[in-house]
């Protein structure tokens, strides 16, 4: 091939990417926004503009002179733009973005008025551009509820932690004893009675935290079956007898109701099961505990409501909230007396959220308390509750 016909060539080449770049893309670009117009009625622009305003992240452009160029209206509640001026810290990191072209991490947390943290929010600075290196975009996002888990979560670990090694510890001990005892057979019955508690304490606190784990990470249940209310009132009672028996409790119900739910009929047991043996713990011998069942129209919608009622200590107003948290005790001394774990109510609390109903207590000190399952009544194809 000659010269000039290389030459030739690469002229058209040279031509044809013009048209592409120069041209075609453009006039391409501007066919799709007058399309969008025509269509929606908003131009290109426009689009961008309530995408922007719309976001569900605080979105700040800033440039060399600090001057904020945009923003949107949830980069001012989450504290990133103030009066049109930049949070300090984020200036700091886009200053930071401006020298060196590297993404920044800042953490922009919102204080009150005390100077504690409030809305944890977290920030990150990247160039606008990295063919034009004079604007820096920072985003902002709420990121309290992941603040929430991860303390929530070392609370559960140092909780946990905390749990397992009262009773392992006794178990060692108590094994050094019976080891110390063996020619007392006295001694060897009484240290063997002691690690038989502490184990089968240690085997039920395992178990419900495997429970409490797995209603934790469950959705909604899918399948729901029909249950029986007579046959759950009826199991959990007999699931708490020893220990009703054991601590001189005498644990009374209403009459058969012939009432129906949706769920699970085991979770249910579980939940009702451990309400009962909480009032057995928190009650002096010889009180008494009734477990009652009945129909309500709580917001419109028709519910079960199974209720458990002792005499016992009560619980201070202060308290009653925290009580469904995991270990959480009223008296610690009580319940690690009669073997509680702490897990009980907080696994009720999760059994009701997995059947789309709730928990409510009411309880006054010295006057007792009243533990309410809320669970939604199974319909009947005639509009009827069953």
């Amino acid at each position: 091939m000659n010269t000039p016909t290389v030459v030739i060539l690469v002229a058209v080449a040279a031509f044809g990417g013009y048209l592409v770049g120069g041209v075609l893309v453009p006039y391409l670009t501007s066919v799709r926004a007058q399309r969008l117009k025509r269509e929606n009625g908003l131009t290109m622009s426009q689009v961008l503009d309530l995408i922007v305003l719309a976001a569900q992240s605080g979105i700040a452009v800033v440039d060399q002179f600090h001057d904020v160029v945009l923003f949107n209206p949830r980069a001012e509640e989450l504290g990133l733009v103030r009066a049109r001026s930049l949070d300090e810290r984020a200036w700091k990191a886009a200053t930071r973005v401006l020298e060196t072209g590297e993404d920044v991490e800042v953490d922009l947390t919102v204080l009150d008025q005390r100077g504690r943290p409030g809305i944890a929010v977290r920030g990150t600075a990247q160039l606008l551009s990295r063919e034009d290196r004079r604007f820096v975009v920072l985003f902002a996002d709420d990121d309290s509820e992941q603040v929430r888990m991860e303390a929530t979560r070392r609370d559960f670990v140092a909780n946990v932690s905390h749990e397992l090694k009262t009773p392992v510890g006794a178990i060692g001990l108590l094994a050094e004893a019976l080891l110390e005892s063996a020619d007392d057979p006295a001694s060897v019955h009484h240290f063997g009675e002691r690690m038989l508690d502490e184990s089968t304490r240690l085997g039920n606190m395992v178990s419900e935290l495997i429970s409490l784990s797995r209603l934790q990470g469950a959705e909604k249940l899918p399948d729901l079956d029909v249950v029986d209310v007579d046959t759950v009132v009826r199991n959990a009672l007999a699931r708490s007898e020893l220990k009703a028996q054991a601590a001189g409790i005498t644990v009374t119900t209403d009459h058969p109701s012939g009432l129906e739910v949706l769920g699970d009929q085991t979770l249910l047991v579980t939940a009702l099961s451990n309400l009962v043996e909480n009032a057995i713990a928190y009650s002096p011998q010889g009180a008494p505990v009734t477990v009652t069942r009945s129909q309500r129209d709580v917001d419109g919608q028709r519910m079960v409501a199974l209720s458990v009622t002792d005499r016992g200590i009560g619980i201070a107003k202060e308290h009653q909230e925290r009580v469904f948290e995991r270990f959480f005790r009223v008296d610690k001394a009580r319940s690690r007396a009669t073997g509680g774990t702490g897990l009980g109510l907080a696994i009720a609390k999760h059994v009701m959220a997995n059947h789309n109903g709730r928990i409510e207590l009411w309880s006054k000190p010295g006057t007792g308390s009243t533990f309410t399952l809320l669970i939604p009544a199974h319909i009947e194809d005639d509009g009827e509750p069953s």
